[in-house]
């Protein structure tokens, strides 16, 4: 006799359910996409009546993960990313990634807004979910009227940044009266933070030093930069009380300082990104420096010890992979004058086994909170939980099994990302995707891509709530 009076699509039994507050045995009954309960793994499955059961005996389940932080088909200086959506979304999918949210940046005197609509427009060849962060390059006439018109189309968090003059950087105004805006429809600022006029005056000394070289990346960004432009947007935060999300964390001391502005009562949120989390700037020493070539730079050794560590207690808020999908070659071009190198690591694929592998099995991050730094917090910060973000009745049946004792050596010739290098060439990775789910339809199975074409839909941002 079934339990259910509903038709059951799939029951997922045998695993160890993980979400960012709990995990423990149990099974996971999909009907209509949607989760329909979490059973008590005594529950027979006869009793479910499924029209499919995948047994994930020995694997963990998981909800699929939400990338806050892509950038997909950009053209950014001369250059742009060589991936489409077809092919980013695939490559999310086969890393468990099952959400991914881009940035709509305009060109120098595009509408914002534009942008915006001509980025829907791309998205709909993707293969998985995906939303959308609005960006201002300046300052439009009026403010209030874009950020309303973002939340309209069903956007809620806006990127500004704090460097690349003449490019994509905004005054402290701006960023002021974008807060202010963006809290009349329960949105929040992202800001990419580093200190401009320090970034210039570092670039120009390394410049006469003959140092401006991919070999010298490191030098030519330094810390304090990327620390002083987050003590000045906290200050504006605070003043407003107005919430903000910092990108790419990369020092212990900017994750220091939104710290301490939230024991303050300042809504404040950090992200950082695998590569700032797994790789130190030993890595502009080789053959290949330009590949590494990204900003914030990759910090020393140190520095990495001890963001890991704020990680591991979970003061992190986020991991975002920061894609940006250049080839070996679009790295090369430049690699004399990183002034001029376009920027950024292609990493949407192998975001979650790179961070499960270097932070839960290796390190001192649970399982709990992997969840929380992947899936669960990156989609409360968008304003798509809990349907996204969580294996729970009534989300999204987007659902990862990942297994954690799958050993990988990690190449670009196994990956499905339209370049031809990957940061982590060479790496042995414990911890990796099996099967995924998006709404309830398998669309990886056994390792393998299972391409349905472009079901991906916009997830429109609710009113994003505090932490």
């Amino acid at each position: 006799m079934r339990d259910f009076e509903v038709s059951i699509d799939v029951a997922i039994v045998g695993g160890r359910i993980v979400t960012d507050s709990w995990s423990g045995e149990g099974t996971v009954v999909v009907s209509g996409g949607r989760v329909l309960a979490v059973l008590d793994p005594s529950v027979s499955i006869e009793s479910i009546g499924a029209a499919r059961v995948i047994d994930a005996s020995g694997k963990l389940v998981m909800p699929g993960g939400v990338d806050p932080h892509c950038h997909l088909a950009i053209p950014l200086g001369a250059f742009v990313t060589l991936d489409s959506f077809a092919s980013a979304s695939s490559a999310a999918i086969a890393g468990g990634t099952t959400t991914i949210v881009d940035f709509a940046i305009p060109a120098i005197g595009e509408d914002p807004i534009t942008a915006l609509d001509n980025k829907k427009e791309m998205a709909q060849e993707s293969r998985c979910d995906y939303s959308f962060h609005g960006c201002l390059n300046s300052k439009p006439d009026d403010v209030k009227h874009v950020i309303e018109s973002f939340a309209e189309r069903g956007v809620r968090t806006v990127k500004l940044f704090t460097t690349y003059r003449g490019e994509l950087m905004v005054d402290v105004n701006t960023i002021e009266d974008v807060m202010v805006a963006l809290k009349t429809v329960g949105g929040l600022t992202y800001v990419h933070a580093e200190e401009n006029s320090a970034i210039e005056a570092a670039q120009e000394e390394a410049a006469t030093a003959g140092c401006i070289d991919a070999r010298h990346m490191a030098g030519s960004r330094p810390p304090e930069a990327e620390d002083e432009a987050v003590r000045q947007v906290l200050s504006i935060a605070e003043r407003v009380d107005a919430p903000v999300y910092f990108v790419h964390q990369s020092t212990p001391g900017a994750v220091g300082l939104v710290l301490a502005a939230r024991q303050r009562g300042v809504s404040a949120f950090s992200e950082s990104c695998p590569h700032y989390l797994t790789l130190d700037d030993s890595c502009y020493e080789g053959p290949n420096p330009e590949r590494y070539v990204c900003c914030p730079p990759i910090r020393g050794a140190g520095t990495v010890a001890q963001l890991v560590e704020l990680a591991n207690q979970r003061l992190i808020d986020t991991v975002g992979s920061d894609h940006c999908c250049y080839s070996a070659v679009q790295k090369s071009q430049s690699a004399h004058d990183v002034r001029l190198m376009p920027n950024g690591l292609p990493g949407v694929e192998t975001r979650l086994p790179i961070i499960w592998s270097s932070l839960v099995h290796n390190g001192g991050l649970s399982a709990e909170g992997f969840v929380a730094l992947v899936s669960s917090n990156p989609a409360r910060l968008n304003g798509l939980y809990p349907r996204k973000g969580t294996i729970e009745p009534g989300s999204d049946a987007d659902i990862v099994i990942f297994d954690p004792s799958e050993s990988r050596v990690v190449t670009i010739n196994d990956l499905h990302m339209d370049t031809d290098y990957t940061p982590y060439e060479g790496r042995t990775v414990t911890g990796w995707p099996t099967d995924v789910l998006l709404r309830g339809v398998l669309v990886m199975e056994s390792g393998e891509l299972v391409d349905r074409g472009p079901m991906g839909e916009f997830i429109p941002a609710e009113m994003i709530g505090g932490r």
